[in-house]
């Protein structure tokens, strides 16, 4: 194939400049091997291409009908080349990523529209998917997701803080039915289940006590798979849910919620942008990459 378009492009260029001599030239190459190219691609096709004289070289008639077919065709090819080549060279184009809708409300939205106003030529079409995606099968550039859940043949890119979990009740709940000391009393509680998309297993709320690690297996007669409609059954006093700290943060300002066992909530890896591969990253992607970007903080100098 590669041969082949050698030589249509050998044949055109001697076409145009009616001269083996120019055509090489434009090529850089030697007027014996524009020659031999053609050669080659008459050999192929099986039918004479050019009538060559010593002082003059034209088209047979078979020649004339295959240029006038190929000339156009080659010209696309050519405005798909230098399409590719702009794309490499600048950002642009539509970039295609699987969000959960918490991490695009703590990653994206804060930064899309100054994302967009500084990448003009950049359009984003985010898909919305709590379960875990294929981004390659399903033809995504890059993904976001907790850290400690991503594929270990994915990319990794930190694009927020650590983040906290909070186990939250309404005031009316806990009215009733008292405040828990300790994840044990957990126990004697109505608690909200979080149901995985994926597996379809409830979440076991992960905490710590004394500093080690804690998972507990709480107990309620109701399971939801979004986490909004968890926060929402909170606060319709429902029971205690086990959300992140940033989704309540409204919530707990307002007093509308009430924050438990706090000691016994852990930190743990934020969000990542993820993508399959370091080679060739397009624009686009390298754009947004280093727009979302969270770099840890420096050390303190001693010598300060």
């Amino acid at each position: 194939m590669q041969d082949d378009l050698s030589g249509l492009t050998a044949l055109l260029l001697v076409v145009e400049k009616r001269s083996f001599t120019a055509a090489a030239a434009a090529l850089r190459v030697t007027r014996s091997a524009v020659s031999q190219t053609i050669r080659a691609l008459e050999e192929r096709v099986g039918v004479r291409l050019l009538q060559r004289t010593t002082h003059s070289v034209g088209l047979t008639e078979a020649g004339a009908r295959f240029v006038a077919r190929i000339k156009p065709a080659l010209a696309g090819v050519r405005d798909a080349f230098d399409e590719l080549g702009h794309l490499r060279d600048r950002p642009a184009g539509l970039l295609r990523l699987a969000v959960p809708r918490v991490g695009y409300e703590h990653v994206l939205a804060p930064k899309l529209r100054a994302f967009l106003a500084a990448y003009p030529d950049i359009k984003v079409d985010v898909s919305f998917d709590d379960a875990f995606v294929d981004i390659v099968e399903q033809g995504f550039d890059a993904g976001i997701r907790i850290g400690q859940l991503l594929d270990r043949e994915m990319i990794g890119v930190r694009v927020s803080s650590h983040l906290r979990m909070a186990i939250v009740g309404s005031p009316a709940y806990f009215k009733a039915h008292g405040k828990p000391q300790h994840p044990r009393d957990l126990r004697d509680h109505e608690c909200i289940l979080y149901r995985l998309r994926t597996s379809g297993a409830v979440y076991r709320w992960e905490l710590v006590d004394a500093g080690k690690p804690l998972t507990v297996s709480v107990d309620g007669r109701i399971s939801m798979n979004d986490g909004d409609l968890l926060v929402s059954a909170a606060l319709d006093g429902l029971g205690l849910a086990c959300v992140l700290e940033g989704r309540v943060r409204e919530e707990l300002a307002q007093k509308r919620l009430v924050r438990v066992l706090e000691p016994f909530c852990p930190s743990f890896r934020g969000f990542y942008l993820y993508y399959p591969s370091r080679a060739q990253i397009a624009p686009k992607l390298k754009a947004l990459i280093e727009f979302l970007r969270v770099r840890p903080a420096r050390a303190p100098s001693a010598n300060l």
